[in-house]
């Protein structure tokens, strides 16, 4: 897909790094290999580029693609735009892959979404008798093991609370 190297490079500091090292041909084009990306991906990771203008009702798959080569290339507001799409739509049949990602691309705020919506007992237990779960415990091992601390903590509190209301009770009686 032809860009304007200058575009590139003004954008994207991995852009920039990357065509300093492109080989160029006697007209001054630098051709870069772009592995690992959808066509789809690419052609809106170029429309960011050169608008600033986030993409509209694209398919989820695109916006995750996209969020990748958004921390691939450090573009940080299409970044930012991607997680706030993916927070909008977490369900139980897509919080574990969208957990994975996050981690994946260090997005903190898709992250806390996502533990949010799990923290919910009857959210966590319909992915507990998913296929999500499986990959909860294969992709994201320390965000579960966090989030079943959490879940115990609040339970023992719910405890405590529940034994400190008994034992008052029982003393105004």
């Amino acid at each position: 897909i032809p860009a304007h190297r200058w575009v590139l490079e003004a954008r994207s500091p991995v852009f920039k790094a990357d065509l300093a090292h492109a080989s160029t041909t006697g007209e001054n084009i630098a051709e870069l290999r772009v592995d690992g990306m959808d066509a789809e991906v690419c052609k809106e990771l170029l429309q960011f580029i050169y608008t600033d203008s986030p993409p509209q009702q694209i398919e989820v798959a695109v916006v995750e693609g996209l969020l990748a080569a958004a921390d691939r290339y450090e573009l940080e507001k299409l970044k930012l735009v991607c997680e706030e799409a993916l927070c909008k739509i977490i369900d139980t049949r897509s919080v574990a892959a969208t957990l994975a990602l996050a981690e994946r691309h260090r997005c903190p705020a898709l992250r806390e979404a996502c533990m949010q919506f799990l923290s919910s007992p009857g959210n966590l237990k319909a992915v507990m008798a998913s296929d999500g779960f499986e990959q909860l415990k294969t992709g994201c091992p320390s965000a579960l093991l966090e989030l079943l601390v959490k879940n115990m903590l609040t339970h023992e509190q719910q405890i405590s609370t529940s034994s400190q209301i008994d034992s008052y009770s029982n003393r105004t009686k």
